[in-house]
């Protein structure tokens, strides 16, 4: 679908991310950040705090295939130290401005899927501003639900209280 966005399409692939992406992961995240519906966060982390609040499994780049370049990336957290969520976590995907409407959202996702059953994980979480239609959608094409509505659950730098959709998807492989 690129009616979103007039740019002519650009062919991508996928790759694992390594700690040389971070400088491009870490600028199309504060994309995300000064769009305002995307994060609460007011900044990226360093790679150090980054990779260590992270997954391994999960981990993932589209590139440009005319340059290699970072357009989008994909990864998953621990949603708790605790034993008995080993299996749950969260998902974080980001695309760059300029890559909006190309498939990339649609290709990391399936990959990120994947790659977290492979490992074990029987559930993925996502919470969402209800603002961010576009994530909305692309969570519930990839089988997500919504399972609530967060009122007023986080407060932005600004002071406003931002509302947060609480969506998941259970896997139909793991932990059946």
């Amino acid at each position: 679908m690129l009616d979103s966005n007039p740019q002519a399409p650009i062919a991508f692939y996928l790759d694992a991310m390594s700690a040389d992406d971070y400088t491009a992961v870490a600028l199309i995240f504060e994309q995300g950040i000064e769009g305002g519906n995307a994060t609460y966060d007011t900044r990226a982390a360093s790679w150090v705090d980054w990779d260590q609040k992270h997954l391994v499994a999960g981990r993932f780049v589209a590139r440009a295939q005319q340059d290699n370049r970072v357009l989008g990336w994909v990864a998953l957290s621990p949603i708790s130290a605790r034993i008995v969520f080993r299996g749950v976590a969260e998902l974080s995907i980001y695309i760059d401005n300029s890559a909006h409407g190309m498939g990339l959202g649609d290709a990391l996702m399936a990959k990120c899927i994947e790659a977290s059953e492979a490992a074990g994980l029987w559930t993925l979480q996502s919470g969402i501003f209800p603002e961010n239609q576009a994530s909305l959608r692309l969570h519930e094409k990839h089988g997500f639900r919504e399972v609530g509505f967060r009122e007023k659950i986080g407060q932005m730098r600004d002071g406003r209280w931002r509302d947060i959709v609480f969506m998941e998807r259970r896997s139909k492989i793991v932990g059946n």
